[in-house]
Formats: C-alpha cells, structure tokens, sequence
C-alpha cells in the first residue's frame, strides 16, 4: 500500500496488477506505463510487466493501518478483470469487510462482471464501488453498477472522451471527471465538463473536478469557472 497522490483517495493498494484493454479509455493507460517502468527498475511485484498477476501476499496490508484510511483498491490493474477468479475478488472483499474503519474504493470498466459476481460478495457500507464512464458508448456499464448492492455508488468519468448528455443518475452518490494527461493526452471541452457539473447539481449528486490534464496536468489546474470542486458522495447523503 502505498500514499497516492490521486486527489480523490489517500492512499492504494493493488491486490492485483497488470491489465489489458478494453475500450477507447484504456488507450493511454497510466497503469500501464508505470508498470514497465516499474518492471525496468526491477521492482519484484511487477517482474510480469503489465500481464495480470495476482498478489495474495498483500491481503494483509489492511489490517496493518490502524488510522482509518479511504484506499483506491487495484489502481494498477482491474479487480473485475475476467481472468481474476472469483475466490479471489472474494478474499479481498473479506479484507475490506473486515477493516471497516477504512473506506475503499473499487472501480472497475468490467460493468458486465461486476454485474454476473456482485451476488456473491458481501457489500459492507465502506465499500465504494464505480465503473468507468469516458463516452456515451460505455454508460451501459452504469445500468451494472446500479443493480449491485453497493451502498455508495459512482462514476469516474475520466479520460473524458466526450459528451455525456441525459445521464441517469439514479441511485448514483458521486461523480468523478477529468482530463487526459501526458503527451498523447486528447482533448476535453469545458462544456461537457459544465453539462455533468449541471446534471450532478440537479440530481444532488457529488461532483468532483479532478483535473483538465494535458501535457502539463499542474499547469491546467483543475479549477472550473473558477472553482475547486472537491465534493465527496457522504457529502451529499449528510446534507
């Protein structure tokens, strides 16, 4: 487990690694990268590069971190990945039941298999679970996510690849947008960063503005009209 410096989380732990891709968000997955890079420095958990490895040692870690802490689980790979057994997804949801003082956060672009094994895990109220949204071609993968039995659900519209015009938010606590980074970073419009902004208000939903991105993310900042928006989905079920 490691402290992150993802705005929306305090710190992750990757009981899985290694991915491959799925859908238009992945083609410039950061995931990736840092894996070979990892694997260049001879980092002995990502001796297998980018091919999905699953990490049974680190199970444990949770039960080390005594501070409550909110963990981004699997920012290297996919918990819902298809080749990821369900006996597996199922110690780690038995982890995450167990530490109920920490909050973690799952996401997954696997809406299909997270819908086939939602069932067959226990959904304790410190589990958040979201899918990612990067276009109008993945919001199926909302519909998944609303059939679980997560408490707090959300969506990580991020890359933000277009628009998302009319989306139902039913049932959704929190929603997540950002930009592309890094070179190869592809574009995103301000008014479809406004439009969600707007349909989040008018459902009271959280809206959380991670960053524009670009080639230099620090640069663009992650302020909209102005503001910082930070919100988080206890936020709005307390209000």
């Amino acid at each position: 487990m490691a402290q992150s410096s993802i705005e929306w989380t305090q710190a992750t732990w990757n009981p899985t690694t290694g991915c491959n891709k799925i859908s238009s968000g992945c083609q410039h997955c950061y995931a990736e990268i840092m894996s070979r890079r990892l694997q260049s420095m001879h980092i002995e958990k990502y001796q297998n590069g980018f091919d999905l490895t699953l990490h049974p040692e680190t199970l444990n870690i949770p039960y080390e971190w005594k501070k409550p802490k909110v963990i981004f689980v699997n920012s290297m790979s996919d918990l819902f990945h298809k080749d990821v057994p369900i006996e597996f997804i199922q110690r780690v949801f038995k982890v995450m039941n167990d530490c109920s003082h920490h909050t973690f956060q799952v996401l997954t672009k696997r809406g299909d298999i997270l819908e086939k094994y939602w069932k067959q895990l226990s959904w304790t109220p410190n589990i958040w679970m979201g899918v990612s949204i990067e276009n109008q071609d993945m919001d199926w993968r909302i519909e998944c996510l609303r059939r679980t039995g997560a408490q707090i659900k959300f969506l990580s519209c991020e890359p933000l690849l277009g628009a998302l015009p009319n989306l139902n938010l039913k049932g959704i606590d929190w929603v997540i947008v950002g930009g592309e980074s890094g070179h190869k970073a592809r574009q995103i419009k301000a008014e479809w960063v406004l439009d969600i902004r707007n349909q989040c208000t008018d459902a009271n939903v959280a809206f959380f503005f991670k960053q524009w991105g670009g080639v230099n993310k620090k640069a663009a900042g992650r302020e909209l009209e102005g503001q910082t928006y930070n919100e988080m989905p206890l936020d709005k079920i307390a209000a």
